[in-house]
């Protein structure tokens, strides 16, 4: 499935036990000699009782990420077309906390899901400790580290991002955006994600764009964050300092592969 052409493999690990996800994660990621994807995704019963389900998510390297906007939607979509919920609200329970996905139907087909993506952190020390050399930008924390640049070249990313990622400021490492005011109040953004490289879209970069624009005042609370794969629809409320998340989830295959 794939969230923008943020694509990710998902296994039902309710029905199939994964030893070694990190190692399939970058076996199975691989476009040339495995499926092709940004990264593999466990869709997993939940461990704590305020939750429905879980989900691993582990990066195109082997590395575990803490969560992702775009393959949280996706999972939405999975449980419901797959009749495991009937339920148009779902609670997830992710390594960042647990978040709500509201499910946007179509007939039986969902065709768009928002998802609670909670409060961001403009400052966190375990995340971010500024140090010399590192451009002008935004740290915004959506549960995962982010560096938002606003610049007239969007296209830059490719070669700063993976620079940036490893930079001493981000003891944890970090995902980079690019980021540019469009006329029509559009933020053009494009990603570098800690772990997968250039992707065609984050969900939680788009979180951490828009809180970066508005903090910065270049966007309203409501904004429209343009990447490679598409777009995605992102609000900041004031009455709950919430950032909700807004975009498509699509089915692509299904399959065996052998591991």
């Amino acid at each position: 499935m794939h969230g923008c052409g943020n694509d990710y493999i998902y296994v039902d690990a309710m029905r199939y036990h994964i030893a070694d996800p990190a190692s399939l994660a970058i076996a199975i990621s691989n476009r040339h000699t495995g499926v092709g994807s940004d990264g593999l995704v466990l869709i997993g019963a939940a461990t704590t009782p305020d939750a429905d389900f879980s989900m691993r998510i582990f990066n195109a390297d082997g590395s575990e990420a803490l969560m992702c906007g775009n393959a949280s939607r996706c999972i939405g979509k999975y449980l419901y077309e797959r009749h495991l919920t009937k339920n148009t609200t779902i609670r997830l329970q992710t390594l960042s906390g647990v978040k709500i996905l509201a499910l946007h139907l179509t007939g039986d087909t969902v065709s768009s899901v928002t998802v609670d993506m909670l409060e961001p952190v403009l400052n966190n020390a375990e995340q971010f400790v500024p140090q010399s050399g590192l451009p002008a930008g935004t740290f915004v924390s959506m549960g995962n580290p982010h560096y938002v640049i606003f610049t007239a070249n969007v296209d830059e990313v490719s070669t700063q991002g993976p620079l940036l990622e490893y930079h001493p400021s981000f003891p944890q490492r970090c995902n980079i955006e690019f980021a540019h005011i469009e006329p029509t109040g559009i933020v053009r953004t494009r990603v570098w994600e800690r772990g997968s490289g250039i992707t065609m879209a984050c969900g939680t970069g788009a979180c951490a764009t828009a809180v970066a624009a508005i903090q910065n005042h270049l966007a309203p609370r409501n904004v429209q964050i343009a990447m490679d794969g598409g777009e995605l629809n992102i609000e900041w409320r004031e009455a709950d300092n919430h950032v909700y998340m807004t975009g498509p989830a699509t089915f692509v295959c299904d399959g065996t592969y052998q591991f």
